[in-house]
């Protein structure tokens, strides 16, 4: 993103701004956007009308982003972070939730431009949480930046409000020109806003339910508002080895117990007795049992 060839200004003391677009909604990637420029430019940047992209009209955060672009004098990336990656890291094992998935999208930011050669001394950034924590766990991992960590950034520093238009228009276009993969019938793009609480967006989702196979890959099912679609969901049995000697109940007469997945991710049994279950290799499937493989939890 920006010049390839590292401009002059780069290497005296820059700042940046770092702010995200889509944190709330159920649809889509969520957006974290940063601009930085010398900071020496900062009161020019402060006369070039950006302000926060919630404040703005679309057609005005397209226009600024454009002119942005062409200014040599600034520099900005993004990192776009796809529906069904939210998903799976806020399901998996060892979950990992959406402040800390921000915290990791605005840092990886920050190395980012480090690592092609910026001179980095100053950034500021809309908080995520605890202010000071914020503050400390960024400071803990880039030493030689000085961080101020606000609410409300995005409409206090114009270095921020620039990071939200990247990071709003970019979030908007990825909207704009998704592909829906899946070939179901009577798939349309009118979902509205994305937000939980939008009308349309409530619609879409109703409408483009399967009983099967869920949802589209355009949504972050992982969020709480889906559960709520799936009422009518086909269970999935899940046939394993019995789970002790006498069968641990729940036995079909197959000799099988069957775990129910009731939803979306989310065993009937309960997580410890999942988790002694996979320990102790008495529920595996005979398919790995047969092969002497083993789980691994460190490598």
């Amino acid at each position: 993103m920006g010049s390839k060839i590292l401009p002059q200004w780069a290497s005296k003391p820059c700042a940046m701004g770092i702010d995200e677009a889509g944190r709330g909604p159920v649809l889509g990637p969520m957006v974290y956007g940063c601009l930085y420029c010398a900071q020496s430019y900062m009161k020019t940047l402060a006369t070039l009308s950006f302000a926060d992209s919630k404040t703005l009209k679309e057609e005005k955060r397209e226009e600024l982003f454009e002119t942005l672009k062409t200014n040599d004098s600034i520099g900005w990336a993004v990192d776009v972070i796809d529906p069904r990656e939210l998903s799976a890291k806020m399901l998996k094992k060892n979950k990992i939730n959406l402040n800390e998935i921000s915290h990791d999208s605005a840092m990886g930011l920050v190395d980012r431009v480090l690592k092609m050669g910026v001179l980095l001394t100053e950034v500021y950034i809309d908080t995520v949480g605890d202010a000071g924590k914020y503050e400390m766990k960024l400071s803990k991992n880039f030493p030689s930046i000085k961080f101020v960590v606000a609410k409300k950034a995005d409409s206090l520093y114009p270095v921020v409000s620039g990071a939200s238009i990247v990071a709003k228009v970019t979030r908007d276009r990825a909207l704009r020109e998704w592909v829906l993969d899946e070939t179901a019938e009577n798939m349309q793009r009118n979902f509205g806003s994305g937000y939980p609480g939008d009308p349309k967006t409530k619609d879409w989702l109703e409408d483009h339910k399967h009983h099967i196979f869920g949802f589209p890959t355009l949504v972050r099912f992982s969020w709480g508002t889906c559960n709520s679609y799936f009422k009518d969901i086909a269970q999935v049995l899940w046939e394993s080895d019995n789970l002790d000697e006498d069968g641990g109940g729940g036995n079909n007469s197959n000799g099988k117990r069957q775990l129910k997945l009731s939803n979306v991710g989310f065993f009937t049994t309960s997580k410890r007795r999942s988790e002694e279950v996979e320990s102790s290799g008495k529920g595996r499937c005979r398919f790995f049992q047969a092969r002497k493989l083993e789980h691994l939890t460190t490598f």
